[in-house]
């Protein structure tokens, strides 16, 4: 595998789009679809990503609709609603699942922040090990191939810069997160 810029910055972006998505399963205070893309339904002798089984819609900010498309999984989905760890409970009137989405403690505010904060530092360790990983690759391409210090030096210091954007990328959006924890 040949060094490659745009292969660095590929990686590091699908890293702080992973972070994103991590991010969109953990539960604020408002509904989102997003809360159920973890939950797996065990439908039709297999387990079922929910978005497959059902349609999940948000009417109202702290209100979550789930209609399944066979009346059959409802009590299905049920449970594997309760089994999560939103801490979610359902109400089923036989056709859709209402669930209220209850505003957040402060107590557990601050556990989703802390929660947050530590799934961001780990985001941060990935860009960190693939600047490391490239500029491994770097250092034996320079052996192989008689790359010339100064272009080793370039192309590390164009890794540096892709990892310092992409820190600053995952900073923007976990204080986006926080923020969106924290209020009320």
């Amino acid at each position: 595998m040949a060094y490659s810029k745009a292969d660095v910055e590929a990686k590091m972006k699908k890293t702080v789009k992973s972070l994103q998505d991590e991010f969109n399963t953990i539960r604020t205070g408002r509904a989102t679809p997003a809360l159920f893309d973890r939950i797996q339904v065990e439908a039709y002798g297999s387990k079922t990503p929910l978005s497959q089984v059902a349609n999940i819609s948000v009417p109202e900010a702290r209100l979550v609709v789930i209609q399944p498309w066979d009346k059959t999984v409802i009590g299905d989905i049920e449970k594997a609603i309760l089994a999560s760890d939103l801490s979610l409970t359902p109400s089923n009137d036989g056709k859709v699942i209402r669930l209220n989405i209850p505003p957040l403690n402060e107590t557990r505010r601050k556990e989703l922040v802390k929660q947050a904060k530590a799934v961001a530092e780990n985001f941060r360790v990935s860009i960190r090990n693939i600047r490391r990983d490239y500029n491994d690759l770097l250092k034996r391409e320079q052996k192989d191939t008689g790359m010339t210090e100064d272009q080793v030096k370039k192309a590390q210091d164009e890794i540096q810069k892709l990892t310092d954007v992409a820190i600053k990328d995952i900073d923007k959006v976990a204080a986006e997160k926080e923020k969106e924890i924290l209020e009320v």
